[in-house]
């Protein structure tokens, strides 16, 4: 019995962990949106977010987008992210990593997607 106590417990405690590394949202200044067009340098369409690096005028940011499933239920594809695209992306900046962004919106080409 106390050994499934102590399975139980440092499942639970592994699961928190888990939940509040994965959702920082904290971390992103919702305060202050701001509106980025620029070029996809790269991209990423897996768990735990897809993410794009936008080429702006002044730098490159990192733009953290949904979950793949997410992505897809609403129309943004894989292909819809190559390298060299156009995209305007609408979000908030993190507070420690200035160039990181997470998208609350994206437009490729005519298609604009909500993400949040």
């Amino acid at each position: 019995m106390k050994g499934m106590l102590r399975c139980v417990g440092l499942s639970s405690a592994l699961f928190a962990t888990t939940v509040f590394a994965h959702h920082g949202w904290s971390e992103y200044d919702s305060s202050n949106a701001l509106q980025l067009q620029g070029t996809i340098e790269a991209s990423g369409y897996q768990h735990p977010h897809g993410f794009v690096r936008l080429k702006t005028a002044d730098k490159i940011w990192t733009v953290v987008l949904a979950p793949p499933s997410r992505m897809e239920n609403r129309g943004l594809t894989q292909d819809m992210l190559k390298t060299g695209s156009q995209a305007s992306v609408m979000g908030y900046q993190n507070r420690s990593k200035p160039d990181e962004l997470r998208a609350e919106r994206i437009t490729v080409g005519d298609k604009t997607i909500e993400l949040r």
